[in-house]
């Protein structure tokens, strides 16, 4: 006896439906966003800063480097909302143009670190021998001065530019970036992945540059987000004791030196709302790295 089954007989199962990597991890940052306020506020935060930086100046009430000698030191008004400095121009306008600088020196800082620093750490570690004697070494020099006090000096000898500044913010945080950078490498160059890699006849620049590097990324983000928040206040401490940006140009460290001296006489707004963003941007950068750990750390998911 034949059985004949058609066609329409047969019950098709749902396809399985898969998420992607990306899919999955903002997913998860959305949990993790939704479950710690504090982390949520830091990304409002931040998003608050990245529109700031790009669309300031062309936002902001008035011309930041416009002087009005008959409102110079007028106290916060409906005009002047943080009221103006002893030129005369706009704190608020000042404040929020100079974010784009802050946040400029910031990014291109901890980038050209995490370049240089993470992919020199990853080659010590996972070659080791002369190649990480030569680098603990270059580590070590650097490490022997007081971060700031070699910034400035770094400064002090090129000149004070802003190329001169993001260069000197990423020697100072070079050490960190390669320790970090050496010790996840060295733990990680002979794991099974890695050892595949080499029997599949990759080299080990390839090794270096498409596995072990790209596997270190998550704890790299983090500090680099960490990092960001010392940048900001590195080159907001080089303008403020006269080695950073120079004056007329909106920043912060600037702002805040210049309105130390008008403490004492009264007019507190001058130094206190530039300090406040700065206070607000390391704070922002600090939230963002433990939430940012919580995102991209596998050992977190659930």
């Amino acid at each position: 006896m034949t059985v004949v089954i058609k066609s329409s007989d047969l019950v098709t199962a749902p396809p399985i439906v898969r998420k992607s990597r990306f899919g999955e991890t903002l997913a998860h940052a959305r949990h993790v966003i939704s479950e710690n306020p504090v982390t949520g506020i830091s990304f409002a935060l931040l998003l608050v800063l990245v529109i700031c930086a790009i669309f300031g100046p062309y936002i902001v009430p008035h011309d930041p480097l416009a002087s009005d000698t008959a409102a110079k030191l007028a106290p916060p008004s409906a005009k002047h909302w943080f009221g103006t400095d002893q030129l005369g121009r706009d704190i608020f306008s000042r404040v929020v143009v100079a974010t784009r600088l802050d946040l400029a020196i910031a990014v291109f800082s901890v980038g050209l670190v995490f370049a240089v620093g993470g992919l020199a750490g990853v080659m010590a570690g996972f070659f080791g021998g002369w190649t990480d004697r030569i680098l603990g070494r270059i580590v070590d020099t650097i490490m022997a001065f007081p971060l700031f006090v070699l910034a400035m000096g770094i400064v002090a000898a090129l000149g004070n530019t802003v190329t001169n500044i993001v260069l000197a913010t990423a020697i100072i945080n070079f050490p960190l970036y390669v320790r970090i950078a050496r010790a996840e490498a060295n733990v990680r160059r002979e794991a099974g992945y890695v050892q595949a890699a080499r029997l599949t006849g990759n080299s080990d620049l390839r090794i270096v540059l498409t596995t072990i590097f790209p596997n270190i990324m998550p704890i790299m983000v983090v500090q680099m987000s960490l990092t960001m928040g010392y940048a900001i206040l590195n080159a907001a401490g080089l303008s403020f004791i006269g080695l950073g940006v120079r004056p007329p140009t909106p920043e912060w460290g600037i702002m805040v030196a210049e309105g130390a001296s008008f403490i004492v006489s009264g007019e507190w707004w001058i130094a206190l709302f530039p300090g406040l963003a700065l206070m607000l941007a390391v704070f922002c950068f600090n939230l963002i790295g433990d939430g940012l750990r919580d995102i991209v750390d596998p050992q977190r998911r659930t």
